[in-house]
């Protein structure tokens, strides 16, 4: 473990030694939710409302998927840690509610949650900052199959441009299956992006803090069966391994996590994050997939392994992640 991670585990050690956790107050956990990635946000919320518990603090459950946001107002809470994926709650609509409701919360702030959803506006500011990103086009029901896989090749990803968890995602192995690709992928949202596929390793990257006191924790290297990364094999198997750390020599960590860290200040992300990313088995170049702005908290998720590595637990983890809202500046002041 580098010096600097040892030093992230102290000092988030350090600084919940001296939190009181009453200092919280009433604390939301926001689960649920109405997007394809509900059932892996009531896993994820479940958790960090469990381990919010076990610290002692003042923690309740709402399900934007079954109660209308506009309650939060009567709710009263103080802050808000948000355990929702995708659309919804991972997209800068909650983030504005929340804003509007001068509470504060965990993750990225509205603009950040907005452009990291969105896949293609993601990898246009990733691109006007000169950092790897796969060749990539937006499909439509009128694209020209053929004119699409002679700029991006073969092997292709098809998915949808907002979605995650790998729904709706296809990889596309001649010109004969874009068209069901495309439909599969827009059956679950308007904008549908191509992007080259890279041939190698799948690794991510959890990002913690904000600005130029962010930082990258240790890089996780995703071995799943037959090589295929898909939803049942992110929260359901138990084949699917996980290195961390990776094996690869201290210099390829070290600029998976330069490029990870340099994607999440792009996207202007906060209190944490997580980059997925693949290395090119042929010229060992990282690429960027995409940003997830409020992680999976679920027993195979990744940020708490990557945590766990540096010297945090996943309760603790939890807590710290909360605490960071405390001095938060939310909302209009009037």
């Amino acid at each position: 473990m580098s010096k600097q991670l040892m030093d992230w585990g102290q000092r988030v050690q350090a600084q919940l030694s001296s939190l009181d956790v009453k200092s919280l107050g009433r604390v939301g956990v926001l689960l649920g939710g109405r997007s394809g990635e509900r059932e892996i946000s009531l896993m994820s919320g479940n958790g960090v409302l469990e381990a919010l518990l076990s610290k002692g603090v003042d923690a309740h459950p709402f399900d934007t998927g079954l109660r209308c946001p506009t309650e939060l107002a009567g709710e009263k809470f103080d802050r808000i840690f948000i355990s929702l994926h995708g659309r919804y709650g991972e997209d800068g609509t909650i983030q504005g509610l929340l804003e509007l409701l001068n509470v504060p919360y965990t993750g990225s702030a509205v603009l950040a949650s907005a452009l990291a959803i969105d896949k293609i506006a993601t990898k246009q500011i990733w691109l006007s900052n000169g950092l790897s990103t796969p060749e990539f086009e937006e499909l439509t029901a009128t694209s020209d199959w053929n004119a699409v896989v002679k700029k991006l090749g073969l092997p292709l990803i098809v998915k949808p441009a907002h979605e995650g968890s790998s729904l709706g995602l296809t990889k596309v192995k001649s010109v004969d299956e874009l068209p069901d690709a495309y439909q599969l992928a827009a059956g679950l949202d308007k904008k549908v992006i191509a992007e080259t596929c890279i041939i190698g390793d799948e690794l991510t990257c959890p990002l913690v803090g904000q600005g130029n006191t962010a930082e990258a924790l240790p890089v996780i290297k995703i071995i799943p069966p037959q090589a295929n990364y898909d939803f049942h094999n992110k929260y359901y198997s138990d084949e699917t391994k996980y290195l961390c750390p990776t094996g690869f020599k201290p210099e390829v960590n070290a600029q998976i996590q330069a490029l990870a860290l340099a994607a999440y200040k792009a996207l202007g992300c906060r209190t944490w994050g997580r980059a997925d990313v693949m290395l090119d088995e042929k010229t060992g170049k990282p690429y960027l997939l995409e940003m997830n702005t409020s992680p999976g908290m679920t027993s195979h998720s990744l940020v708490p392994m990557a945590a766990k590595a540096a010297g945090v637990g996943y309760a603790d983890l939890t807590l710290w992640l909360l605490s960071q809202t405390l001095e938060q500046k939310v909302g209009f002041k009037g």
